[in-house]
């Protein structure tokens, strides 16, 4: 919501008080398409030519998330807990055995499948049932285990923050690609220098129009957007950190009940649940569970 009212007061001051001055907005609606294809298609072009398969489909969905925020929100995070509460007392009462169906075949896992919403994160699965694997193969050492969840979640962090990178590149592009689109219609200016003065200044209007937005685009619209995108990534690895935080925390010996309050600790203050809702949430789970 934020974001949709800052274009519209970023268009709304810009433009309403070059109109409000006195400017003539016929000179840039008049400019803009053919400038926008110099400038979007030389950005778009030096995009495809800079940027993997890759990071250009998460550049893409990444929009989705500027608008959308953050991807896990307070109940997502209650639910997390809850998940590693029951993994964590079920390897402590039961042993590593009893954990072996579970993180096997997550997705028909009694346990999994009381929070679909995490089930669906294939990352998220995996770096649980991973460090649980590792686990029930001896390896017990706190320091080794969060060692190696440290190394799953720096090359994880590191690839999600692929495409906030792209655009941050794109948008350091564009006030030079402005430059270009305005140098080409200075060239074509040139070409006309005969023309009466009214004609020349109508021209070179025109070609201050691409400079004016590639330096636009740049920082009013697609740096704040990669900024934007790389604080929600930042957001959404916090909730990866909960795993590592619990796990390890198991792993020093901890009920469950300790280990998945050290998590709750971890939890951004923005969604992080209550000691009562954490402990209401927990109370719900059925002892078959």
């Amino acid at each position: 919501m934020f974001q949709i009212i800052g274009i519209v007061l970023l268009f709304g001051l810009v433009f309403g008080s070059f109109v409000m001055s006195g400017g003539k907005m016929e000179v840039i609606i008049e400019a803009a398409p053919h400038e926008l294809m110099a400038i979007l298609g030389a950005g778009v072009a030096a995009f495809l030519i800079a940027n993997s398969m890759t990071v250009i489909k998460g550049t893409a969905a990444g929009f989705g998330k500027i608008f959308a925020g953050p991807k896990w929100k307070n109940s997502d995070y209650r639910d997390l807990l809850a998940l590693l509460f029951l993994l964590t007392k079920t390897m402590k009462s039961k042993g590593v055995i009893a954990l072996e169906s579970h993180i096997e075949k997550p997705h028909e896992s009694s346990i999994f499948s009381r929070y679909p919403k995490i089930t669906k994160d294939h990352f998220a699965v995996d770096f649980i049932c991973d460090t649980l694997r590792m686990m029930t193969m001896n390896l017990e050492d706190p320091h080794q285990v969060e060692d190696a969840m440290e190394k799953q979640l720096e090359k994880h962090h590191h690839e999600a923050h692929g495409p906030a990178h792209a655009l941050t590149q794109l948008a350091d592009g564009l006030p030079a690609l402005g430059i270009v689109a305005a140098v080409l219609g200075i060239i074509k200016t040139m070409g006309s220098i005969s023309e009466p003065p009214a004609v020349l200044g109508m021209m070179i209007g025109s070609a201050l129009v691409g400079t004016f937005l590639g330096v636009f685009m740049a920082y009013g619209l697609v740096g704040p957007m990669a900024t934007r995108l790389a604080a929600v990534i930042d957001d959404d690895a916090a909730f990866y950190k909960i795993i590592q935080a619990v796990l390890v925390a198991h792993l020093h010996g901890n009920a469950a009940q300790i280990s998945v309050e050290i998590g709750r600790g971890n939890v951004p203050s923005a969604a992080q649940p209550s000691f009562l809702e954490l402990e209401e949430a927990l109370s719900q789970i059925p002892n078959e569970a």
